[in-house]
């Protein structure tokens, strides 16, 4: 079947007077990303020239689905107080529908008559054909400043708006310091500061294992190499690039577990809050410890799970029974932000609550069916994949800007603690505010839940 997916892309676009060759999605059969065939100087020139086009083709895409705007919250600021929620639901309907039409339809009706909202499918790469990690400008700005190392592509530009992606830099909270509240002063760590900021409040163990999460390696995009991404060598990338203050900033890179290129989802990176809960990590590779999924990152994240392209560019290796261990006791160290409004049984306060508030933990709880997967006393998880079956709802095999449109199949439950923190939402950022998140789980879980109820269901998982 995959032989007859290729997305087929436009071969040439005109720029002013400029002829630009785009890529086609690597054949169905590959799955080894191919060596470089051309001198980086033209390949870069070639870059530079379609860069224009290939954000002006995403941003089509993205104003199509969704609504864009900064349209944020009155009050409701995210958990380092620098930021404020944004509001509503942004994902656009098709013509002549309504949230309530589509309610009252089944699956295969929405699928025939072509109903379900675009906002909803799997959300492209900026560019599919190439995919890699892409960085939002504030943390390529950050890092130039403090570490004078250039997380910029000449390929792409990161592709969501800035109010849309998490408050940055994100607030830092520990388990073993809960008193101090957030410890990064509004800083962002990196290999540059972290000493200053924590010694005093980490072990010897856990400052080892942050200084290596701090530690840039070579990356398919960000090395040495001839067919990198960045204009000039690099030292490559850290964890913490993505996972800022053990947080996210919205990078995004592809999944590694999918072949061929076209049909490998974006995926958007998730928080390291709370990992001393969580005993699944990776979004579809249900890795059992933070152990391995230290250890397995650094030839899936970094290298598109591709271990020959890792070792031409210089994987790094973290000794298994040393520095991995040290590295996973910083990540288990992460916690939470501070929910004043739950109990400890992860049920809310009724003395703090609003009545809306208390009125959505019912949906929560009863209708709505979120907590049959995130359990409110587990952190609001399960530590289990489940598999929407979001295809039911469209035609498998359609194209979006180079990327085929095929069944998600399983993916982890994430926690919803501190979830107002974490936009955009969805394993590939698909859903930009919570209220998208509650019109797509009623809609695909088939509850039928009133205005009312999705009103106060946005708002219990502010509260969170």
């Amino acid at each position: 079947m995959l032989r007859h997916l290729r997305m087929t892309l436009p071969i040439a676009a005109i720029l002013g007077c400029v002829t630009v060759a785009f890529a086609q999605p690597l054949p169905p059969d590959a799955s080894y990303r191919p060596l470089p065939s051309a001198p980086l100087a033209d390949v870069k020139a070639a870059d530079e020239a379609q860069k224009a086009e290939v954000m002006r083709l995403q941003r089509v895409l993205l104003e199509e689905r969704l609504d864009l705007s900064d349209r944020a919250s009155g009050n409701t600021m995210m958990s380092g107080k620098r930021k404020r929620v944004q509001d509503g639901v942004r994902v656009k309907l098709r013509q002549g529908a309504t949230w309530e039409s589509l309610a009252n339809l089944t699956p295969d009706e929405i699928r025939d008559r072509g109903l379900l909202p675009a906002g909803f499918l799997p959300l492209p790469h900026v560019k599919q054909a190439t995919g890699g990690q892409v960085f939002p400008n504030n943390q390529i700005d950050e890092i130039g400043r403090q570490e004078q190392r250039n997380l910029r592509r000449f390929d792409v530009d990161f592709d969501l708006p800035d109010h849309l992606t998490p408050e940055f830099p994100p607030p830092i909270f520990l388990t073993s310091h809960p008193e101090l509240g957030d410890v990064s002063h509004g800083q962002l760590l990196t290999i540059k500061n972290y000493y200053h900021l924590m010694v005093g409040l980490l072990t010897p163990v856990q400052i080892e294992g942050l200084r290596l999460l701090l530690t840039p390696f070579p990356q398919e995009e960000f090395n040495q190499t001839e067919d990198r991404k960045s204009a000039d060598q690099s030292l490559g990338v850290t964890c913490l690039d993505c996972h800022s203050n053990f947080h996210t900033n919205a990078a995004f890179h592809q999944t590694p577990d999918v072949r061929p290129q076209a049909a490998r989802f974006r995926l958007d990176t998730v928080s390291l809050r709370g990992l001393f809960n969580q005993q699944i990590h990776g979004s579809k590779r249900s890795l059992r410890s933070i152990e391995d999924f230290t250890q397995f990152e650094q030839r899936t994240a970094y290298f598109n799970g591709d271990h020959v392209s890792a070792q031409r560019k210089g994987v790094n290796l973290p000794d298994r029974f040393d520095q991995v261990p040290m590295m996973a006791q910083m990540q288990n160290i992460i916690n939470f932000p501070p929910a004043p409004k739950l109990l400890p049984t992860g049920r809310l306060d009724p003395s703090k609550a609003t009545q809306q508030e208390l009125a959505g933990e019912q949906v929560f709880l009863g209708k709505g069916q979120c907590a049959v997967c995130h359990v409110p006393q587990t952190s609001f998880l399960d530590n289990n994949m489940h598999d929407l079956h979001l295809e039911r709802f469209y035609r498998i095999g359609q194209t979006a800007n180079g990327l085929v449109m095929l069944p998600d199949g399983p993916i982890k439950t994430f926690t919803l603690r501190g979830i107002k923190d974490s936009p955009p939402y969805m394993h590939d950022g698909r859903l930009l505010t919570l209220a998208d998140t509650v019109e797509f789980f009623n809609l695909v879980l088939g509850v039928k839940l009133t205005q009312q109820e999705k009103e106060s269901l946005v708002a219990y998982m502010l509260a969170l």
